[in-house]
């Protein structure tokens, strides 16, 4: 997450921290999202809806150079259902706690010289310039909490497929047509003109 604000585009949902002007006891942030950032946010992550979103985030500067943020993100999204596509709402109350730190090291593949990530779980993630923009953090966390294949309750696969016709059916098999079939049937007839 690269929270250089000047090189990438604006957030739907911008709240920007001065990490050089916050103060020794951090800073804290309220965070309701208006009618506007949640439609924006709702089409960026592909939610019918976004009813609710708020946060409370507290940003702190730790020694070392690492920035800590923690925030509880509440909200209500709207999602179509993975098997009938009818609308299907989730309550959101998550925790999220993120680490920046100043000078994160890139490691390195040998061989091919690619960045590889961190086998570290908690390894900080790098902090570029000194503004922080809790507000795509909000809305990062809000893209991780949704759940990625929301099913309407009490729906199986079965109720959304057309029947399928079972083994011991009477009558014979259906023949399966070759996909080629159309080209061999071309291949064999006479051609004119030669």
């Amino acid at each position: 997450m690269s929270q250089d604000t000047d090189k990438k585009q604006k957030s739907e949902i911008e709240r920007l921290v001065d990490l050089d002007k916050m103060g020794l006891k951090g800073a804290a942030l309220e965070i309701v999202a208006s009618e506007s950032e949640r439609a924006a946010l709702a089409k960026r992550f592909g939610f019918l809806g976004l009813p609710a979103l708020s946060a409370r985030v507290t940003v702190d500067r730790r020694p070392g150079g690492q920035v800590v943020v923690e925030g509880r993100l509440r909200g209500k999204i709207v999602q179509a259902c993975v098997l009938s596509l009818e609308p299907v709402g989730q309550e959101l109350d998550d925790a999220f706690r993120l680490v920046f730190a100043e000078s994160v090291s890139d490691e390195r593949d040998p061989e091919s010289g690619e960045a590889v990530l961190s086998a570290q779980a908690d390894a900080p993630e790098p902090l570029a310039g000194n503004m922080l923009d809790v507000g795509e953090i909000v809305a990062e966390q809000l893209s991780l909490t949704a759940d990625p294949y929301p099913r309407r309750p009490g729906i199986k696969l079965e109720d959304v497929l057309p029947k399928l016709r079972t083994a011991g059916r009477r009558g014979p098999p259906e023949q399966r047509r070759h996909p080629f079939a159309g080209l061999a049937a071309l291949r064999d007839k006479p051609r004119r003109g030669r």
